[in-house]
C-alpha cells in the first residue's frame, strides 16, 4: 500500500514526465529489432549454401513489419520535452528518442544491405582497431581439450527442462517457447518475457550452464527489475545499453565458471565478422575468413556469419567482448553491479540514473545475478586473456 501511494506521489509531482514515459512505452513496445531481423528461413539457405560448397549468397526472408515506421517517428518527435523540468533527465529522454528513431529506421530498412548496414552502424557502431586486435589476441590461443562436459547430446525439451530446474532459484516466473526463428540456440525475448530455445538446436551441458547464467541469470534478471520500476524505460531500454547488458551476461558466465577459452573465441569471431562488414565482405568472403582461414568448423562459422549478416550487416555481436571488457574492469574495481541489474540501463548513463534513484525515480532491485556473489572460474588462461585486453 505505502508504495502504491509512493508511486501515486511520484506520478503528481512528475506527471508530465510519467506521460511522456507512458507514451514512449507504447510506442516502443512495437518495435523489438531481435523480432524483425532475425531470418525466417535460416535452414533452408544454410543448406542450398552448403550444397552450393559455400558460393551461393543466402537469400533471407524476414517478417513483415507490424507497424507504420512515419506514424512511429512522427509521434516520438512530437513528445513536448519542454515539460520535464529536470535539465539532466530532459537529456535523457532526448536521447532515448533519437536512439529509438534511428532503431525504427533500423527494422524499416531490414533486407536493404547498405541501408540496413549504415543504420546498424548508427545504433551499435563498427569494432575499433582495439576491438579487432583484442580479438586477434584471443584467437592465438591454441584450443583447449575438449572434455565431455562440451559435447552436444541435449535436445530442446532437455534444455527446456534445465532451464525451468536453474530458475527456481529466483524468484521470478519462467516462460518458456520453442522457435525455429532465432539465430541463437536461446534468448530472451524482453517485450514478451520469454525464453526462447530453438527447437532443432543441440547442447552440451556447458552450454547450459552458460546460457542459463547468461539469459536468466542477466536478461531475465533485467527485465523483471525493469518492469517493476516506476519508469517504463528502465524496461524497454536505454541508449547504447546492449553492451553493457551483454557484458553483465557473458560476466555472469565467468563468475559462474561456465565461461570457457571456446566461448571467448566466440565473441572473438563475432568481432572479426562484425569488422568485415565494414571492409565490404559478403556473406560468402566472411564465411571463408571465419571457416577457411580462422579454421572454425563450418556449422559454428555459418551461425557467427549469419548473426553479422542478417538484415544486411548486423553490428550489435561486436558489443559482447568489449562490454565484458569494461564489467570485468569494473569488477576489477570492486564496483557493484547492482544499479546495472536494474534494468536495460547502460553505463554509459550511470549519472542520469543515479540522479533518478536520489529523486526516488528508480528504486532498489528486487532481483539479482546470483552468480556474482561468488567467483567460481578456476581457468587461469581466461584471467590472463581478461587482464591483458587493451
Amino acid at each position: 500500500m505505502m508504495q502504491h501511494i509512493a508511486l501515486s506521489d511520484l506520478q503528481q509531482s512528475y506527471a508530465a514526465l510519467f506521460e511522456i514515459d507512458a507514451n514512449l512505452d507504447r510506442l516502443v513496445k512495437k518495435i523489438e529489432l531481435l523480432s524483425y531481423v532475425n531470418p525466417l528461413n535460416i535452414e533452408k539457405e544454410k543448406h542450398r549454401f552448403f550444397a552450393s560448397k559455400y558460393v551461393l549468397e543466402p537469400e533471407f526472408r524476414y517478417p513483415k513489419l507490424k507497424f507504420s515506421p512515419y506514424k512511429i517517428h512522427r509521434l516520438f518527435f512530437s513528445q513536448r520535452l519542454e515539460r520535464i523540468e529536470d535539465e539532466q533527465i530532459r537529456q535523457l529522454y532526448n536521447d532515448i528518442i533519437y536512439y529509438y528513431a534511428i532503431m525504427v529506421q533500423c527494422i524499416a530498412s531490414i533486407g536493404e544491405k547498405k541501408k540496413f548496414h549504415y543504420n546498424s552502424l548508427r545504433v551499435y557502431g563498427s569494432p575499433t582497431e582495439k576491438d579487432v586486435e583484442n580479438a586477434r589476441f584471443i584467437l592465438h590461443y591454441a584450443d583447449e581439450p575438449v572434455h565431455a562436459d562440451m559435447e552436444k547430446v541435449f535436445g530442446a525439451e532437455e534444455a527446456k527442462n534445465y532451464f525451468e530446474d536453474f530458475a527456481k532459484r529466483y524468484d521470478f516466473p519462467l516462460h518458456i517457447k520453442f522457435s525455429t526463428h532465432i539465430a541463437a540456440d536461446a534468448m530472451v525475448s524482453n517485450a514478451s518475457q520469454t525464453l526462447l530455445i530453438k527447437r532443432n538446436a543441440k547442447f552440451s551441458q556447458n552450454q547450459l550452464l552458460t546460457l542459463a547464467n547468461h539469459e536468466i541469470g542477466v536478461h531475465l534478471v533485467t527485465t523483471h527489475n525493469g518492469q517493476e520500476q516506476p519508469l517504463k524505460i528502465f524496461s524497454n531500454g536505454f541508449p547504447k545499453n546492449v553492451e553493457t547488458q551483454e557484458g553483465l551476461a557473458v560476466f555472469s558466465e565467468y563468475m559462474s565458471g561456465a565461461l570457457t577459452l571456446k566461448r571467448l573465441k566466440e565473441l572473438a569471431y563475432r568481432v572479426l565478422a562484425s569488422d568485415s562488414l565494414i571492409k565490404g565482405y559478403s556473406f560468402s568472403d566472411t564465411f571463408d575468413l571465419i571457416h577457411n582461414q580462422y579454421k572454425l568448423n563450418r556449422a559454428d562459422a555459418f551461425s557467427v556469419t549469419l548473426r553479422a549478416h542478417r538484415g544486411g550487416g548486423f553490428t550489435k555481436d561486436r558489443l559482447y567482448l568489449s562490454g565484458l571488457q569494461k564489467i570485468y574492469k569494473r569488477y576489477l574495481k570492486e564496483e557493484s553491479m547492482e544499479i546495472l541489474l536494474s534494468g536495460k540501463v547502460s553505463i554509459d548513463y550511470l549519472a542520469p540514473i543515479q540522479k533518478l534513484h536520489q529523486l526516488g525515480l528508480a528504486q532498489k532491485n528486487r532481483h539479482t545475478n546470483l552468480a556474482y556473489h561468488q567467483n567460481l572460474n578456476t581457468n587461469k588462461t581466461l584471467d590472463f586473456i581478461l587482464n591483458n585486453l587493451k
